[in-house]
């Protein structure tokens, strides 16, 4: 996965590392349409700086919460 801001694509390889296997295919189709959104969108959402839109809050508190137990 190769994204436009290199810190999503860290935060968002990890996260697939770790969780993809694990998730259904609801949640694997709502992860497909996640990484469609523009990086400067994620970034802003995976650090709070922004509220992510409904379809997407939990999972990007999901990704939120990986990054806070890696620190």
């Amino acid at each position: 996965m190769r994204r436009g801001i290199k810190e999503m694509d860290i935060i968002l390889s990890r996260f697939a590392g770790a969780r993809l296997d694990a998730m259904n295919n609801e949640a694997l189709d709502l992860y497909e349409a996640l990484l469609g959104e523009s990086d400067h969108d994620l970034y802003q959402w995976v650090s709070g700086q922004a509220s992510p839109p409904q379809p997407y809050e939990a999972l990007i508190g999901q990704i939120a919460a990986q990054i806070s137990r890696a620190q």
